[in-house]
Formats: structure tokens, C-alpha cells, sequence
């Protein structure tokens, strides 16, 4: 049989018009008929789009054979095709891959009516269908309804360019890609009950049918994992159980619902609770919850602020903390008041709850003050147990309450720093103190973790999560050994954790990822530190995915501290080559997350072909505190001599790095960095900034939180006591220096950082005639979480360095001058 239908495509032609070629059968696949001889076809029917849609799935899948209405029919190599004349439907199927962005044209001859998928996108088209594509493996799928003669059919490319080729592939493994990292499963919340039985997970996925809105589903699952119930639009943090887990209660459409777990039937107990959340069982026959209600403002014209917090959209809005009694479906006000009420904590044994609150006053940094109480129920009498500066959780134990403050909490009492530095206060420390608020006991100072969130055991033993250097983990603090010690999960990153309350053992239920490994659903028993795997999201979307190499990277800086990296590797890495490269850093007070995917995805860069160097310099918490406290008044001073020197170790221990291709980036503090990097060195062939700071002082008096975190960052230093800071660490008052092209990126509704700020410096550097982009995305705030945005967002910053680091534009030019 003689069939031109598709496969080696990698030719050139000088004039771009290419002739007809005999192509490669071995490579393509084809599957049918997928229709017996007297079915109507898609193309005849109103359900045409949603027939095909229905069936693209079982098309994509690597599976070597589909059952159609009970006949089991098998892919096959076109070349192994004997019957010419076909009824029904039949569909073809191959794959290429691209070194680059490429652009070109399918067509086809002796089809009537095609359906093409190019990576299950509907192509549009008659005949002729435009295709661009990046870096990266693709496939195609021509669900064909009508050939009259299949020795007739013909599939051409034609490259827009010499440089578009494409070659046709058949191997099993494939490039990471865009889409597959922000459509794969994830769960997003867990929930375990009290004896350990019972779990829950709220998983996530995107498809292309559903566009921005996910595709959500709360399981309850057995030890075994065996689901039992499905809940519609409820996520598993909000549900709460019942002391013996033999109920539990959760929200939907704004109804309080109890589910018995002997029978799974349910209750709903109360109605129309709109701003109500926060539901845990207070006791057995109780719940308590948090209830807001917003402000309805008196004028129309204009906002008169009452403070700095008014420029958050919720600040007017009050929450006071409530009960619900389930048998009679009485609700009572536990706490009022102007200020709102956060429940921190409850004992239903002392008939106490913890909330704290903030009153207004910015005597002192960080610029906000909290106070902790105690209400007693019985009486609704209130104890101000204390006052504090740095204050960011607080939990009861048995004989008294852990909290977790900065290390200037209690007049300094976790602090390990010299006298002379001004303390991190992101770095969380954990203490203790008796009922009365007296008595405080710091535990951390020797435990260089920064803590973010605890939850008490019951025998009185703490699970802390923790930032350890660039790693998110667990640990257990033995209060009766006071010691710490790691929780082994196996996870670089530990993203939610749940424990149980065993009369034998703990356990606790962990979602996390590595930085070279996807989502993973574990469960820990504390006892033996057994760790069992529950659900895999490799097993799911990745495992035919290949994926970057990882190398520790660490240097000593200049004052004699090492510095922690990683160094992603392209998964198809010739060392005899050179490669570009982009150094990726924050710079504020948290370090950059090992993650495995997330809004800076450097296993995708690593895939479109970049040596991916990751730092983490001098002011980031989970490093101790003399290193924490080093982003005190420092605004880049010491970051961005680290990611200079780094940089410099990094392409001299990387042979195969071209140190003329070197790119960098970083997002808000570290879009920061890159305008202030872009002041001071040239090493750098291209630069990204997005949601930069270019001026501290507009950024200290417009951002939502710029005040909250200047206290923080700019400690005691304000414009009119320290305008050196506040000017000289300031990008913008340096834009004549900057050699280096620059892109700004930024949300035009962007809260946290103005876009003023990179608007700052675009005038600037545009008045100097320097090579500066701003590309700002409509109605988006600091991120970029809508999934259409995300991907031409990331489209955007790699072909921006595909435009400067590869010398291949075309990807730029197609977004943005098309």
C-alpha cells in the first residue's frame, strides 16, 4: 500500500515550498473504524463537538488498545494497514517533537471532514491548519469522518522557516510541559479523623473542556483507602469531626450538615449561615465557628480611611467567634466588639476558647499589635493574657499555651543574636507560658528552623511545621525531653499535614512533593516513624514524563557563609555542548520552596532546554537567626552581592554553561532584585522582573502590606530618619547604570506591589533609551493564578529569553507583534 500520510517530516527547503513526500508509516497510528457501518456520524449530528470531545481522551492515552461498544480494536502502524475502504470513523495519531518555537502548516488531502487535536487542542481549520508550538514533545490526532480513499490521503507539513522543522517520534518518554503541570491531580486538602479511620482529600485538575474553572472532588476514604462517601462542592479543611469520629459536620450552601458515619445519612442543622467558617466540634453536642459580616458603607462618593488597615478590601468587615448547639440549632455569641475576633484555639474542659484581635496602633514595628485572651464561657469573662509586637499563633497544652512568636517576642526572650542586630521576625520561634499569660519559656533558640504552624498532642508533645533552610518539613517537639526531632515524610516540601489522636499512637496525613518528584499522599505513624504512600500523582499524569536532573549547588559568600542552591539539569543534557542558563532567587525573608511545580516552574525551564540555578542568599528565615536577621535595613545589600557571587561559582562549575547566556528573575522582593541586580552588574544577557519594588519608599506607603513588612525589613528606618535607605536602595534612583534588557511584568490589579512600581522604572529606562518591556496582565492581582494567564504568562518569560539568550525571537514576535 502506498500512504503519504504523515511521519519523518524533517526536511528543509530554501524556497519553503515543499513538495510531496513519501512519509514514514512506521510512526503513525491508526485506530478504527470507531463507528459501525450505520451509524450517523459526529458531523451529521447537533452533538458533533461533545461526540468528539467525549471520545479525545481515550484517543490520548498511551493505552495500546480501546473497546468500542464491545469490539476491541488495536492501534496500528499505518504500514501494517491492508483494507483500503473503511465505513465509520477512524482516527491517526503521532508524535514529534521541537528544539525550538516552530511554526507551520498542516495539511491535509483525501480527508472531507477532519477533527485535529494538536496536544488536545481543536485546531481550526479546513484542510489547512496553522500549528505553533514550543520546545517540547507534541502529539496530533486526526479523527477522520469521511475518506472516500484512504491511497488518497496525504498529510503535508510545511515550516514557516527553515529553522521550523519537527521530527516525528515514537518513544515512550516525553519533555515535561506547561499544561501537564497545571492540569495535573493535586490535593489541596486533608482532613483525618480523631482515631485515624477516616481521611478526606479535596483533589484538583484542570482539563481544556473546563478552561479556568477546576474540576474539584472531596473523597472520604477508609485506613484502606476504599472511598465511602463523595461530597459536592465541600473541601476537606472545612469539615470537622466529633471527638469519637462517628459524625462529622460540614458547610454546603451556606448549611451547617451532620453525617453519621454509621449509615452515612445526614442533618442539616442550620440554614442561610452566609460568612460563617471555621466549624470544629467545641464538644460533642457543639460547634464553634467564626462569623463576618461586612460594612455597608454610608457614602457613595467617597472612602473616608480610619487607618492604614483601610486600604485592605476586608478590613471593615467584623468576625466574632459563635456556637451552634446541635440539638436545637441555638446559636450564641461568644466574643463582640468593633474588633473582630480570630479564634486561636479552645478548651472545652476549662469552658475556655483563645482569640486574639488586633487594636489599632503603630507606636512600634512591625506596625500592628495583638492581643491574646481568654473568654470564659461560663461567665463571658475576658483575661488579657498579653500584649505582643511579633505574635503569630497560639495553642493550649495541658498545664499551660504554646505559642509561636518572632524572636523579640517576651522583651527578646527567643532572641540568639548578637545585641547589636535587629532580629528577623518572620523567623517564628516557639514558646510557652502558663494560664495567666506569666511565665514564658523559650524552647527554639538553638533550632535554626523557622516555625509556621504547630498543633498540640495529646500528651502535650508539639508537631511543628517548619522552613528548614529550603526545605518545608515536620518535626516533633518532646516537651518532656525539650528536644526536637525530624519527621521523616520522605518530602522536600511538606505542604499540608493533619494528626490524628490514637489512644496508642499518632498519626499524621501529609500532601507534599519533592523538587524532582510530584505530589505524594502519605501517612506517618509517630511511633515507629512507619511511612506508608496513599496516593501518587506521578502514577497519574507524569509517569512517562521525563524530568530535569537535580544537583546540590552550595558556595561560601564573602563573609564566609555558605549559601545553599540547586541546579536543575535538561532531562537530555550533552555536556559537550553549551546551554543558557537562569538564576532564579527571592531575597526576602522566606527562601525559594524545593516545590516540584508552582507559579515559577524550573523543571519546565529546565525542559525547554536551560541550566536552572536556584539560590537562596543571605536574609532568608529556616537559615538561623543571625542569617535571618541579615534582610534587616538591608534592602539587597548583601542578596545581591550573594547572587553575583553565586552566579560567577556557578557558570565556573558548569562548564557547559555560556556565561554570555545567562538570564535571571525573580518576583516581588526578588523582582525587586532584579532591578536592583540590573543597577549594579552587567553579567546578565536578559532580566525579568515581576511585581518588582523600584521604589521603597512608594511601595512602604502604597502597598497593602508595604507598612507591615517595612517594619520588618526597614526596622526603626523610615524617609525622614534613614532617606539613604529608602532613596539610595531604591532601583529607580540608579536606572542610568542598567545595560541590561529588562522585562517588567505586572498585575494591573496588584494590591501587594503597585503597578506603579514597575511602571517607575519603565519611564525611567525608557527616558534613557535603555531596552525595557512592560507587559501588564488585565484584573490580575501579585499572582498570575488564572490558567489561561498562567500559560501565557510563562509563554511570555520564556520566549522573552528565547528572544535574548537563544537569539530565536519568533516566539516573542508571535505573541506580541502578530
Amino acid at each position: 500500500m502506498i500512504l503519504r500520510t504523515a511521519a519523518t517530516l524533517l526536511f528543509s527547503s530554501i524556497a519553503l515550498q515543499l513538495s510531496a513526500a513519501q512519509l514514514d508509516e512506521e510512526k503513525i497510528q491508526f485506530l478504527g473504524p470507531l463507528t459501525t457501518y450505520n451509524s450517523i456520524k459526529p458531523n451529521n449530528t447537533a452533538r458533533q463537538s461533545k461526540i468528539i470531545q467525549t471520545l479525545l481522551p481515550s484517543l490520548q492515552s498511551r493505552s495500546t488498545s480501546l473497546s468500542v461498544f464491545g469490539t476491541q480494536l488495536k492501534w496500528q502502524k499505518m504500514s501494517d494497514i491492508k483494507a483500503l475502504t473503511m465505513e465509520g470513523i477512524q482516527a491517526l495519531k503521532f508524535q514529534f517533537s521541537t528544539k525550538r518555537f516552530t511554526q507551520g502548516k498542516l495539511v491535509l488531502t483525501g480527508i472531507k471532514t477532519a477533527h485535529v487535536y494538536l496536544n488536545a487542542e481543536l485546531q481550526t481549520g479546513k484542510n489547512e491548519y496553522d500549528i505553533q508550538v514550543p520546545t517540547g514533545d507534541h502529539q496530533v490526532i486526526i479523527i477522520a469522518e469521511q475518506v472516500d480513499n484512504w491511497n488518497e490521503v496525504k498529510i503535508d507539513y510545511t515550516p514557516k522557516a527553515e529553522h521550523d522543522q519537527i521530527v516525528l517520534t515514537n518513544k515512550e518518554q516525553h519533555a515535561l510541559s506547561a499544561k501537564q503541570l497545571f492540569d495535573a491531580p493535586t490535593i489541596t486538602a486533608i482532613s483525618q479523623s480523631p482515631n485515624g479511620q477516616y481521611y478526606l482529600t479535596t483533589s484538583r485538575h484542570y482539563a481544556d473542556n473546563t478552561g479556568n474553572t477546576p474540576q474539584t472532588e472531596t473523597l472520604l476514604k477508609n485506613e484502606e483507602s476504599k472511598i465511602l462517601y463523595r461530597f459536592n462542592g465541600v473541601n476537606a479543611s472545612s469539615v470537622a469531626w466529633r471527638a469519637d469520629s462517628q459524625q462529622l459536620a460540614f458547610v454546603q450552601d451556606q448549611k451547617v450538615t451532620l453525617l453519621n458515619m454509621k449509615d452515612f445519612s445526614t442533618q442539616v442543622i442550620a440554614q442561610n449561615l452566609d460568612g460563617a467558617s471555621g466549624f470544629d466540634y467545641f464538644d460533642d453536642n457543639t460547634l464553634i465557628f467564626s462569623w463576618s459580616k461586612s460594612e455597608e458603607s454610608a457614602h457613595k462618593l467617597v472612602k473616608h480611611y480610619r487607618g492604614l488597615e483601610d486600604r485592605w478590601s476586608y478590613a471593615r468587615a467584623n468576625s466574632q467567634i459563635f456556637l451552634l448547639d446541635l440539638n436545637s440549632g441555638l446559636i450564641n455569641a461568644l466574643t463582640e466588639g468593633k474588633l473582630s475576633h480570630q479564634l486561636e484555639d479552645y478548651n472545652a474542659q476549662r469552658n475556655t476558647i483563645l482569640v486574639s484581635r488586633n487594636p489599632q496602633d503603630y507606636n512600634a514595628p512591625p506596625h500592628m499589635l495583638t492581643e491574646l485572651l481568654e473568654v470564659h464561657l461560663s461567665d463571658s469573662k475576658q483575661t488579657l493574657l498579653g500584649k505582643y509586637r511579633t505574635f503569630r499563633t497560639a495553642k493550649y497544652a495541658k498545664d499551660g499555651i504554646y505559642l509561636v512568636a518572632g524572636p523579640d517576642f517576651s522583651q527578646g526572650l527567643g532572641r540568639t543574636i548578637p545585641k547589636d542586630m535587629l532580629a528577623n521576625n518572620y523567623d517564628g520561634q516557639l514558646y510557652k507560658m502558663d494560664f495567666n499569660g506569666k511565665n514564658h519559656e523559650a524552647f527554639s533558640k538553638q533550632f535554626n528552623p523557622s516555625i509556621s504552624d504547630i498543633d498540640v498532642l495529646k500528651n502535650n508533645d508539639v508537631v511543628l511545621k517548619v522552613i528548614d533552610e529550603d526545605k518545608q518539613q515536620l518535626y516533633l517537639f518532646d516537651e518532656s525531653k525539650s528536644r526536637f526531632s525530624h519527621i521523616e515524610s520522605g518530602l522536600d516540601v511538606v505542604e499540608n499535614f493533619t494528626t490524628t489522636s490514637h489512644s496508642k499512637h499518632h498519626e499524621i496525613l501529609v500532601t507534599g512533593t519533592q523538587a524532582s518528584s510530584p505530589q505524594q499522599l502519605k501517612r506517618i505513624t509517630l511511633k515507629n516513624n512507619r511511612v506508608e504512600l496513599l496516593w501518587n500523582s506521578k502514577d497519574i499524569a507524569y509517569q512517562y514524563s521525563d524530568v530535569a536532573t537535580l544537583d546540590e549547588f552550595n558556595f561560601t559568600n564573602q563573609s564566609g557563609v555558605q549559601i545553599k542552591g540547586r541546579v536543575y539539569l535538561p532531562h537530555d543534557l550533552d555536556k559537550s555542548k553549551k546551554y543558557p542558563a537562569l538564576v532564579y532567587y527571592y531575597g526576602g525573608t522566606s527562601p525559594v520552596s524545593r516545590a516540584f511545580t508552582g507559579r515559577y516552574p524550573f523543571n519546565l525551564w529546565a525542559a525547554h532546554g536551560y541550566v536552572v540555578y536556584v539560590l537562596q542568599p543571605t536574609g532568608a528565615t529556616g537559615f538561623g537567626q543571625k542569617f535571618s536577621a541579615e534582610h534587616v535595613n538591608a534592602w539587597g545589600e548583601h542578596t545581591a552581592q550573594d547572587i553575583i557571587d553565586g552566579t560567577k561559582a556557578f557558570a565556573q562549575a558548569y562548564p557547559f554553561i555560556d556565561p554570555a547566556r545567562i538570564g535571571n528573575l525573580g518576583a516581588s522582593y526578588g523582582g525587586f532584585m532584579t532591578m536592583l541586580l540590573a543597577t549594579k552588574t552587567d553579567m546578565f544577557s536578559a532580566s525579568i522582573a515581576h511585581a518588582g519594588i523600584s521604589n521603597i519608599t512608594s511601595y512602604w506607603g502604597q502597598g497593602w502590606w508595604g507598612y507591615l513588612y517595612s517594619g520588618e525589613a526597614s526596622k526603626n528606618s523610615f524617609p525622614w530618619n534613614n532617606p539613604t535607605l529608602y532613596s539610595q536602595h531604591s532601583p529607580v534612583f540608579h536606572a542610568d547604570k542598567v545595560t541590561t534588557p529588562i522585562l517588567l511584568l505586572h498585575g494591573d490589579a496588584d494590591t501587594n506591589v503597585p503597578p506603579g512600581e514597575s511602571h517607575n522604572m519603565y519611564t525611567a529606562l525608557k527616558l534613557l533609551g535603555k531596552d525595557v518591556e512592560l507587559i501588564e496582565y488585565k484584573g490580575a492581582d501579585h499572582q498570575i493564578f488564572a490558567r489561561d494567564r498562567r500559560f501565557h504568562w510563562w509563554n511570555t518569560m520564556l520566549a522573552y529569553f528565547d528572544m535574548h539568550l537563544k537569539d530565536e525571537p519568533q516566539w516573542w514576535q508571535f505573541i506580541y507583534q502578530k
